[in-house]
């Protein structure tokens, strides 16, 4: 045998007896928590946020999607300062991430706390909720230009019950007051649990709040929508209350009042945060959407289903800042520098 067939013949099988170990070496798995996920709310329980967020604790629970649990904490102080504070301090810190409402933009900008969506890695727009105008269903005005006519004759007393002060539910109604010339008295409240239940107690005459968080109220009886807030009615066609749907809401544009608004369910994570990371929250929510708890939860709260990430996600909140920024200029609520 010659040298090079001899050096050959070594070659090969020096492979095969090398072949097993380099089989034993494990290829690096991608990351996923090692410890419980702590879920933070910048809001109060009951309210829109909250339901969403432990919504989806029972789904990722119930489906086994991760192999640690995941743990929910209301952080509403300070207009959800506090929840925004404590995630970007923790810098690093893959196993937080945190659910956002407009106090995303509206805080930072009323309070002048140091604190802006640029501190946080974007992960993901779940859905974007509507706004609907609610009165108790004991009122007697049927459509908008009643309720505008009532609050007018009412000279200024007439109570509108909110989440948070100078936080979405006010922009919105001062935006009501500019167009009709009717003024309210602001009564903020912790959360829109707390919101749905002034109004059915009758401690306010009116309110603004998303439509999971009085759809209860509304199915009770209690509660009337008058209008959403939105360029176009909502798709949902399924009875809720008696023969009404979400569909069957007419838009306040429609009724007179030519505003829209609508509010983001995003996911960000703490400062720092690897490709590696964001990519798991990604997936882990994307998994979620497909769930049937999920799919009823979208249906029951008429939410606009918009799922973004990456670039198209972090543009889209840039531009919402800006829009906050004007909306709130105009509103007066901006802090002082």
């Amino acid at each position: 045998m010659s040298r090079k067939t001899k050096f050959c013949n070594f070659v090969v099988l020096s492979a095969f007896a090398l072949a097993p170990l380099y089989a034993a070496v494990p290829v690096a798995a991608a990351w996923e928590p090692s410890r419980p996920v702590e879920f933070i709310i910048p809001a109060g329980t009951g309210g829109g946020a909250d339901i969403m967020a432990r919504t989806v604790q029972g789904i990722v629970a119930k489906h086994n999607l991760m192999k640690q649990p995941m743990v929910v904490i209301n952080k509403s102080g300070g207009a959800g300062g506090e929840g925004f504070l404590d995630v970007k301090n923790s810098k690093g810190n893959p196993h937080k991430i945190i659910i956002t409402l407009s106090n995303l933009f509206t805080t930072p900008l009323a309070t002048g706390i140091p604190f802006n969506w640029k501190d946080l890695t974007p992960v993901a727009m779940l859905a974007l909720d509507e706004f609907v105008l609610w009165v108790n269903a004991e009122k007697p005005y049927k459509n908008v230009k009643e309720f505008v006519d009532a609050a007018k004759k009412a000279n200024g007393t007439f109570k509108m019950a909110g989440t948070g002060s100078k936080q979405e539910d006010q922009i919105i109604t001062v935006a009501i007051e500019k167009s009709t010339g009717a003024k309210f008295i602001y009564i903020p409240q912790r959360g829109g649990g707390a919101v749905a239940v002034q109004l059915v107690g009758n401690h306010a005459d009116s309110t603004v709040n998303n439509p999971n968080e009085a759809l209860s109220h509304w199915r009770g009886g209690k509660l009337r929508p008058l209008c959403v807030f939105d360029e176009k009615k909502l798709v949902y066609t399924d009875k809720l209350a008696g023969d009404m749907s979400w569909s069957s809401i007419p838009t306040c544009k429609s009724q007179g009042l030519d505003m829209a608004y609508l509010m983001l369910r995003g996911i960000f994570m703490t400062p720092g945060a690897t490709k590696d990371q964001i990519d798991y929250y990604v997936g882990l929510f994307q998994k979620v959407r497909e769930t049937p708890e999920w799919k009823k939860l979208m249906s029951d709260g008429a939410f606009n289903q918009t799922f973004m990430t990456g670039k198209e996600y972090t543009d889209w909140v840039a531009r919402e800042e800006k829009r906050h920024e004007e909306l709130m200029k105009e509103a007066g609520f901006l802090a002082k520098k």
